[in-house]
C-alpha cells in the first residue's frame, strides 16, 4: 500500500546541539520551509516564536534540542521543540484560555513565553520524565499558528 501525502501537509524535524547558534539555525530554518512551501503570511510570527522556544532551551538546559515543523493542512501551522529539562513554563503549564501575566517592565527576561499566548492559536507542552536523555526526559512544548489568523493580525496590529 502506498501513501501519499497532501501537498499542503508536510513535516520537517531539526536537531539542534546545545549551541549559541541553534537560534539563528532554527529561524532559517523555519524560513525556507515556509517560504518554500507558500507561506510567506506565517513566516514572521513563526520564526520569532520558534526562536524564542529554541533561545529557551539553550538558555536553561544543557543538553541539545529538537525542532519539529508541521504543515497541518488549511493553513494550520505546528511547531513543536524538545529538550532536556521537564520543567514546563507559563503559560505552556495552563489551558490556551488562562492567561498570563507580562513580566514586569524592570525584568531582565520573559517575555518570550507572552508573545506565544498573544500569536499562538493554542499551545500546550509535555514533561516526558525525570530521567537521564537516554531515558526519554526532557519536554515537548508546542504552538500552532493559522495563516488566515496571522494575515489578520498584520491588519489589524
Amino acid at each position: 500500500m502506498v501513501t501519499v501525502s497532501s501537498r499542503d501537509t508536510w513535516v520537517y524535524a531539526l536537531r539542534l546541539p546545545h549551541d549559541p547558534c541553534a537560534a539563528r539555525v532554527a529561524r532559517m530554518t523555519v524560513r525556507a520551509a515556509l517560504n518554500g512551501h507558500g507561506m510567506p503570511e506565517v513566516v514572521d510570527v513563526v520564526e520569532l516564536l520558534t526562536s524564542e522556544l529554541i533561545t529557551n532551551a539553550y538558555l536553561h538546559t544543557k543538553g541539545p534540542a529538537s525542532l519539529r515543523l508541521t504543515a497541518l493542512g488549511s493553513g494550520r501551522f505546528r511547531v513543536g521543540v524538545w529538550d532536556t529539562s521537564s520543567h514546563i513554563p507559563a503559560p505552556f503549564d495552563k489551558p490556551p484560555g488562562d492567561r498570563v501575566e507580562i513580566t514586569s517592565e524592570n525584568a531582565v527576561g520573559g517575555r518570550g513565553l507572552f508573545l506565544i499566548q498573544e500569536y499562538a492559536d493554542s499551545w500546550g507542552g509535555w514533561a516526558l520524565g525525570d530521567g537521564l536523555l537516554e531515558r526519554g526526559a526532557g519536554k515537548l512544548l508546542w504552538f500552532e499558528v493559522g495563516a488566515d489568523r496571522m494575515g489578520m493580525q498584520k491588519h489589524c496590529r
